[in-house]
């Protein structure tokens, strides 16, 4: 694995912060197989093995900013945006604010870190100077 030297400390932070989002949705995965509620247990199955698909996508996509891969940022944006469209849902409609409304900061602050005017500079192959 090469790493990219002149990756912008604000990507690899980014990178860390979206694969713990992966690994929480292990964790949401595993808890839908081992918890007992009202689907069978086929599609209790299925719908878990998706989120792990998912998760082992982001995780994937977190790994890849962190060793400075262009490429990488694009599905992280969308993917932080979905999430901030879930923790707004999270807040209002379900009417729980205590996961949406940090939910939501986390989004935004990696949004903040993969927009940043260095980074785009870094993404275009840009010299900041």
């Amino acid at each position: 694995m090469h790493v990219d030297p002149g990756t912008p400390k604000s990507v690899r932070i980014a990178g860390v912060l979206v694969g713990v989002q992966g690994l929480v949705g292990v964790v949401f995965a595993v808890i839908l197989l081992t918890q007992p509620g009202v689907l069978r247990a086929g599609d209790r199955i299925g719908e878990a093995a998706f989120f792990l698909l998912m998760a082992a996508a982001v995780i994937g996509f977190g790994v890849a900013l962190v060793l400075g891969k262009r490429g990488a940022r694009s599905p992280a944006i969308v993917i932080e945006l979905l999430l901030t469209g879930i923790a707004a849902y999270v807040t209002a409609p379900s009417n729980q604010p205590v996961y949406g409304i940090p939910i939501a900061a986390l989004c935004v602050f990696i949004l903040y870190l993969l927009l940043n005017a260095g980074v785009r500079e870094w993404v275009m192959d840009k010299d900041p100077d």
